[in-house]
């Protein structure tokens, strides 16, 4: 499996990327949005197409409520930092998906959840109605929403892993 070239960070940093991962959602970016492009550049992707290439992922994926959006930015960071590039590569596949499930099963354990709509603690009649329409981010919608409190647990979730690479 190719090895990626990212770019080395302290510990410091990689908690500061945590800080900035909540930032972004407190600036209003999706929960993906937010854990992806704390941590994309050092991969060599820019934020603003990080934030575009996660912007669907937003509200459990495309505000359907099912995959927590700070949840699919861990997958999208794994596939960064070792996703395999050769379709033929079963080993690299392998290797990327055994990290995936690793570091979901710590966010699970943490978050009773890698579902929106359990997390949100929504029902099924819920979900449907305008179900494409975002959320207006007042300050009432922050204080009911554990979102920012689950982007901070995957950007920690993944700096963490990071750590443990070094």
């Amino acid at each position: 499996m190719e090895e990626v070239r990212r770019k080395k960070v302290s510990d410091q940093e990689l908690d500061e990327r945590v800080a900035r991962a909540v930032d972004n959602f407190m600036q209003g970016y999706g929960c993906c949005q937010s854990v992806v492009a704390a941590f994309a550049d050092l991969y060599g992707m820019d934020e603003v197409m990080a934030k575009r290439v996660a912007a669907g992922f937003g509200g459990g994926v495309g505000r359907m409520r099912m995959m927590c959006g700070a949840v699919s930015g861990i997958v999208m960071l794994v596939g960064l930092d070792c996703g395999q590039t050769e379709g033929s590569d079963r080993e690299g596949k392998s290797a990327c998906y055994k990290v995936v499930q690793e570091l979901l099963a710590r966010s699970q354990a943490e978050n009773g959840s890698l579902i929106c709509a359990e997390i949100l603690g929504i029902q099924g009649h819920e979900k449907a109605q305008n179900s494409y329409v975002a959320s207006a981010r007042t300050a009432e919608y922050y204080k009911t929403r554990p979102c920012a409190a689950k982007v901070e647990s995957a950007a920690r979730i993944f700096a963490d892993y990071l750590k443990g690479k070094k």
